[in-house]
Parts: C-alpha cells; sequence; structure tokens
C-alpha cells in the first residue's frame, strides 16, 4: 500500500511540476517574443564583485585548529537587455580545482524579465526561493556564516549529500509584489519556482523537479513575515540504476530592520533521507548508499539581533543557531554567539565574533571558536 501511494505521489509530484516549468518557460519565451524594439539592445554591462577573507581558531577537543583563509572572491557581471531583462553571471573562487564543492565555478548565470512588478519571470541558475536568509550576500548577512539551518537544509553543504551549491538550483521561477499602499509600499510578496533538485551546474538525474515557493506579509515598514514550501528529490545514477530519495521542507520565518537595528529568526524541518557521501567528494564505490543512520527527519533555528553603537558604522551582534541532524536533542550542534562589526567605508568593514558551541554528538562538548573576517567589495 505504501509503495503504491509512492508511486500516486511521485506521479503526481511529476505532473504537476512539468505544467508549472511548461508554464513558466512558455509565458517568459511569449514575453521575450514581444518586448518592443529598443533603440539600444544591451546596457553597459557593470562589473562587481567582493572578498572575504577570514581568520578562524576552534578549541575542539583534540580538533584544535587555526588558520587563515579565503572564505570566498566572487566576481559579478550585470546588465539589461531591451530594457524589461537583466541578466546576471557570478563566478565564485574559495578553494582547490579538485572538486565540485571548493573549486572555481559558476554559481549564478540567469535573465528575468522585470517590467512587471506584481509579475516577473527567472529562468537560469540562481537562488532557491527558499527562507530570508538564503538569498542574503555573505556580509549584509552578518555573522560568520549563515545559520546552520540554511546551510544543511536550503541546499549549501545539504544533507542529502548534495555538493556544495551555494542554496541554488537550476530552473524557472515567478515572483511579484501585490497589495501596495498608497505610498506604494508592497504588503504581499509570492515567489514560486521548479528546478532540476540536483543542485548547481548540474543536469536531473530522476527527471522529477523540485517545487519551492514562498509567501510574506509585509504589514508595516521593515517588518516581513513568511512562510516557505519545498517537495522534491535528490537523486544519484549507480551501478544499481538511479536511487531518488524525496525532501519534504517548509520553513517559518521572520525579520524586522529599521533604523540600522536588525532582527530575524527563522525555524526549518526536513523530512526525507540523505546518501552517505557528498556527491563528486569520495572515492568510495558505495557513494550512492543511503544513510539510514542519519534518520528521515532533521531541524533547526535561529533567532539574531544586530544593533548599532554608532549608526551605519558600529554594530554589536548575538546569535543562537541550533542544528538538529535527527530532530533530536541528543544530535543537537548549537552555537551561542556575540560579535562586533566596523565600517571603515562604504565597500570595507571588519568582523569579529566569539562562539560557544555545544555539540551533543562529541564526548567532550563544548569549546570555544573566534572568527575574524575582512571584506571589501568593488
Amino acid at each position: 500500500m505504501d509503495s503504491q501511494m509512492s508511486v500516486v505521489n511521485k506521479t503526481i509530484n511529476y505532473k504537476v511540476s512539468r505544467f508549472i516549468a511548461l508554464f513558466m518557460f512558455s509565458l517568459f519565451a511569449f514575453t521575450l517574443a514581444n518586448a518592443e524594439e529598443k533603440a539600444k539592445l544591451f546596457s553597459k554591462p557593470k562589473l562587481s564583485g567582493y572578498a572575504i577573507l577570514q581568520y578562524q581558531y576552534s578549541g575542539q577537543h583534540e580538533a584544535e585548529s587555526n588558520s587563515f583563509n579565503l572564505r570566498m572572491v566572487r566576481l559579478s557581471l550585470d546588465g539589461r537587455i531591451l530594457g524589461d531583462f537583466a541578466y546576471k553571471l557570478q563566478g565564485q573562487i574559495n578553494g582547490n580545482t579538485s572538486t565540485l564543492g571548493d573549486s572555481p565555478r559558476l554559481v549564478d548565470a540567469y535573465v528575468e524579465w522585470q517590467k512587471l512588478p506584481f509579475l516577473k519571470i527567472k529562468a537560469g541558475q540562481f537562488k532557491r526561493p527558499f527562507t530570508f536568509e538564503n538569498p542574503m550576500n555573505p556580509i549584509d548577512q552578518g555573522f560568520m556564516g549563515y545559520g546552520q539551518n540554511i546551510m544543511k537544509l536550503a541546499g549549501f553543504n545539504d544533507r542529502v549529500g548534495e555538493h556544495s551549491s551555494n542554496g541554488r538550483d537550476i530552473g524557472v521561477q515567478l515572483q511579484g509584489d501585490l497589495l501596495k499602499t498608497k505610498a506604494g509600499r508592497p504588503l504581499l510578496h509570492y515567489q514560486i519556482g521548479v528546478f532540476n533538485g540536483q543542485g548547481i551546474n548540474t543536469k536531473d538525474v530522476d527527471n522529477q523537479k523540485d517545487v519551492i515557493g514562498g509567501l510574506w506579509v509585509m504589514p508595516v515598514e521593515g517588518l516581513r513575515i513568511g512562510a516557505f514550501g519545498w517537495t522534491g528529490s535528490y537523486a544519484r545514477k549507480g551501478d544499481d540504476g538511479v536511487k531518488s530519495l524525496a525532501k519534504r521542507r517548509y520553513a517559518i520565518s521572520g525579520e524586522y530592520v529599521v533604523d540600522d537595528w536588525t532582527f530575524r529568526s527563522e525555524y526549518i524541518h526536513s523530512t526525507g533521507l540523505g546518501f552517505s557521501t557528498v556527491y563528486n567528494q569520495s572515492s568510495d564505490t558505495k557513494k550512492d548508499d543511503v544513510n539510514y543512520a542519519a534518520g528521515d527527519k532533521a531541524d533547526g533555528f535561529y533567532a539574531l539581533a544586530i544593533a548599532p553603537v554608532i549608526k551605519k558604522k558600529l554594530h554589536v551582534k548575538a546569535r543562537y543557531d541550533t542544528y538538529r541532524p535527527r530532530a533530536e536533542w541528543g544530535t543537537s550542534k548549537t552555537y551561542y554567539e556575540v560579535g562586533v562589526d566596523y565600517i571603515f567605508v562604504k565597500n570595507l568593514q571588519i568582523n569579529l565574533e566569539y562562539a560557544f558551541v555545544n555539540d551533543r554528538s562529541l564526548a567532550h562538548h563544548n569549546y570555544s571558536m573566534i572568527d575574524t573576517q575582512v571584506s571589501f567589495r568593488f
């Protein structure tokens, strides 16, 4: 009976995702075909980028470390076509050239029709429309890294075993703002997309698509309250055929940004198994084995506050960040973080952070971390 229901669910998911994808691509093609002639086809492209330099100390028992690190360097090319279409190409460098996870790679390559604020159409490789924090620039995010739940459940170093994908995938998406006030501020935002489900720079494997969407309200200036959903699969092709693992996730998010103060919190819950190894980072012949020991449920929660000491110049901050890889407290890893940042000029800042870590999966649960990052944009 369970196997019959699984087949039915997969069939429904396939038909729904195929319909949405076909509809969005058709709509996108129609708008492109009917775009008005412009005197200038392409705007002057804009080259920009940023770099984050890092020093980190970890006092984990029998795994102490301290190192300088090039966290990442990114180069981005942005521009417009026919006035109504925006495009972006972005690459990242932050490690060696031997794996998908750390090698120089393309992270963004998309075009978006932006003529109508209530109906924008994006196609290519870009951020998955899941959570508030995922789309944020790493510098603007505010801490030494994204929350653990974002890293593990939004497509960065995902628990399913997907290669590091920076929260991105290949697909097509609709989004827009609705119900504007007299002053022109939108009260409602929606977004929904269909994706391969395999991460960046990778084709689909099981011919099933991920459907991801979000909806949030903005009742007052600076406040967002939202909910997100994600249904799909992650697959690998091995000696015994294609193995496809279901992904069912939801997130509840809230953020309030006002007068240089920031408050943000998100909870994510995930159902679905993962593979034992990370894709393309293991020579293990059993890399397509399912990791049943890790269970089929996980969740995580963070809450943070950033307060100005000198507005737009000096901030103090704190974050509570916990992740449960089996949705059980006995497996939880929690960071208690405090920090400070100083903005020298608009495009140059330094961050200093201390974290007390409680990792219940270790024999010695507690240890300290210190992280310093210098970031600049150009």
